[in-house]
């Protein structure tokens, strides 16, 4: 190979790289900016029986909190009741609820939704809302929703939205 023909070559490596990597940077720029959500400083909190999000009362508590998220960038977290499914062991699940930074509390089950009048006046400026019939003496930091699965749904929407300002 003459030097003439090694420079041509060289030449046209060159040439094809800066061409591929033009092609490269210009197909970056076209591609859109990956989004992320900016959530907002709100969190609401779901603490359920043993059967998890998955039972037939927590089911559509957590599909309004999730949507509800979505609509308004609050997060979501959920926790499940673990041992003796009693109002006393469901407390101590609430307490760690109210000293974890959520900001909206919701007991979703028998033991959680039992443990929610003392909790709530254990905690009074936390917000709770609990999922079945209203017991007696209930503090104003507590909001009840019943109904059918819809009800609890637009129920658990609104206190969010309300909660959240």
């Amino acid at each position: 190979m003459s030097r003439r023909q090694w420079h041509l070559w060289i030449g046209a490596l060159a040439g094809l790289t800066v061409l591929g990597g033009a092609v490269v940077w210009l197909a970056r720029d076209s591609e859109p900016e990956p989004r992320s959500r900016q959530y907002r400083a709100f969190t609401s909190c779901l603490l359920t029986d043993d059967q998890g999000i998955s039972g037939v009362a927590a089911a559509p508590v957590w599909a309004g909190m999730q949507e509800t998220s979505v609509a308004t960038l609050t997060k979501v977290q959920h926790l499940s009741v673990v041992g003796p499914q009693t109002a006393d062991n469901a407390a101590a699940f609430v307490a760690g609820l109210t000293q974890s930074q959520c900001d909206l509390v919701i007991l979703v089950g028998e033991a959680p939704s039992a443990a929610a009048v003392a909790a709530a006046a254990r905690f009074p400026t936390q917000r709770f809302l609990a999922v079945g019939n209203r017991g007696d003496g209930t503090p104003q930091n507590l909001v009840w929703v019943t109904g059918s699965s819809d009800a609890i749904r637009n129920g658990v929407q609104q206190a969010i939205r309300d909660s959240a300002g």
